[in-house]
């Protein structure tokens, strides 16, 4: 999840548009799975949207496509995107993975990303990869056997905010399994933010974008030109919300949510639309 209202990074940003030599130097893992789009369902584009990995709650009306945790039951009715973290853990979970799969820095402290308090995963390694997969694949299980029709996995751009540690061709590889996952449980799968990677995005096996102030970082075009109009963007102030339906209104589906993401009712919710 992307917030950034001071320009500072607190969890999903975009850095160096170039990737690193050890990046370029590491090959990815081949062409996408047979899944890819036009045999998996993608969501209606330009359709009512709503962002609710916060807690889930009652759709206001005219949304027909949501997101939710992978915890949380999907929205009967609608199209449903089921999030993950894939390339961390979940605050004060780092005891549901093995010691030796979170990132350590080389004191052997875990590397933590500051902002959300959330181990970063270790896919430094193919091994390390394949397991880490197993286990973000059981949850993929999980929202295909609730009735999701596609998979949000979030933090792809850790690479980026941890360039000491991992590179972007690590990142691909790593999301390249899980896309093939995905689809073999005939769900879509959407790439989270990292605008940079989206014309990578047939051999990564991604077949829409999530992004999150696409319009305020004015990366949306990167996202459109891979895309088309199956861009969902989520915006934070009124100010990223008016940007983007100027821009992408009459095209792309536009929602603002408050900074937490919590349900309707709950002090500090936020829900916006063009």
């Amino acid at each position: 999840m992307r917030i950034n209202l001071l320009r500072t990074p607190r969890r999903r940003w975009t850095a160096a548009l170039a990737a690193t030599a050890a990046a370029a130097a590491l090959p990815l893992l081949g062409s996408p799975s047979a899944g890819a789009v036009g045999s998996v369902p993608l969501p209606p584009a330009h359709a009512g949207f709503d962002y609710q990995i916060g807690g889930p709650y009652t759709p206001p009306a005219g949304v027909s496509v949501v997101s939710r945790d992978h915890d949380a039951p999907p929205a009967a009715g609608l199209y449903n995107i089921c999030y993950v973290n894939a390339f961390q853990t979940q605050e004060g979970a780092e005891s549901d993975w093995d010691a030796d799969l979170l990132l350590h820095n080389a004191k052997g402290k875990v590397v933590k990303d500051p902002d959300w308090d959330e181990a970063i995963l270790d896919i430094r390694t193919a091994a390390n990869r394949q397991r880490i997969a197993a286990k973000v694949d059981g949850w993929i299980d999980q929202c295909a056997a609730k009735g999701f029709q596609a998979v949000e996995p979030d933090n792809l751009d850790t690479f980026d905010r941890f360039p000491s540690y991992l590179t972007q061709g690590q990142a691909e590889a790593y999301i390249q399994l899980l896309s093939a996952h995905a689809h073999a449980k005939n769900l879509a799968i959407a790439q989270k933010n990292t605008a940079e990677l989206s014309a990578d995005h047939a051999v990564n096996g991604l077949d829409f974008a999530v992004a999150e102030e696409c319009a305020d970082y004015n990366e949306c075009g990167d996202y459109t030109a891979a895309y088309g109009n199956e861009v969902f963007v989520i915006e934070y102030t009124a100010k990223g919300l008016t940007k983007a339906c100027s821009g992408w209104g009459g095209t792309l589906s536009v929602v603002r949510r408050d900074v937490d993401v919590v349900p309707q009712g709950t002090s500090g919710y936020v829900r916006k639309t063009c």
